[in-house]
């Protein structure tokens, strides 16, 4: 169980939006590269976003159901970027990319009634960790949050929490499940407005909410 929840701000396609991201208190940055989803960045202008990024803060790569050369691509122009695989990747696609790239990466879960949690952690015994994310149609959680009496305890891997999180429930969210880390996007945006545009003060509410939890967290645990 870590003593800090780890915090990942994703869809980011500003300079602005990346600094205000860092100096909320983020711990990784994700860019989406996935060109049909609203957020979409090229590579280039992932790897000229994060050159931005100071140490110790993580570029995480979204792909879904990507060309190999596509990831060959990206790990070639970021060299620290975390892989997260948000698709209909199988295990062995996935162990094949760690084995072309030597990278890290995530496995994304999309929850719902029946859904084998478990058994999907083991399937993917590779992964670094295991996001948990809502289903709804195309891929990503759309902004929407799942039930979350549908994660199990134990689940073999780090998992991080994401799906329709917001300064409003992440807390709740952290008390409840105290996952590894929070994945925000949509939660933080400037609304209305188009998306993958972010509102710092939402970015900063955000992470001021997750270490409220951890503070929480702490005090009902001593």
């Amino acid at each position: 169980m870590s003593a800090r929840t780890r915090i990942k701000i994703c869809g980011l396609t500003r300079e602005a939006d990346l600094d205000a991201a860092v100096e909320a208190g983020a711990d990784a940055i994700g860019f989406v590269l996935y060109a049909k989803s609203p957020r979409a960045v090229t590579v280039a202008r992932a790897a000229t976003l994060a050159r931005r990024l100071p140490p110790f803060v993580t570029p995480v790569g979204l792909f879904v159901n990507a060309e190999p050369a596509l990831i060959a691509d990206a790990v070639a122009a970021i060299p620290n970027l975390l892989l997260q695989y948000h698709g209909d990747e199988t295990p062995a696609q996935c162990q094949a990319s760690f084995d072309q790239t030597g990278r890290p990466w995530l496995r994304a879960a999309r929850m719902t009634p029946g859904f084998d949690l478990l058994n999907f952690a083991s399937a993917h015994a590779s992964a670094a960790g295991i996001l948990l994310d809502a289903h709804v149609e195309g891929y990503g959680g759309g902004g929407k949050a799942f039930d979350w009496s549908l994660v199990p305890v134990n689940v073999p891997r780090p998992v991080v929490l994401s799906g329709g999180l917001s300064p409003a429930n992440v807390i709740d969210g952290i008390t409840r499940l105290r996952p590894w880390a929070v994945d925000v996007s949509s939660g933080v945006e400037i609304a209305p407005g188009p998306k993958g545009l972010k509102d710092a003060a939402l970015m900063r509410q955000f992470c001021e909410a997750v270490r409220e939890a951890d503070a929480r967290i702490a005090d009902a645990d001593n």
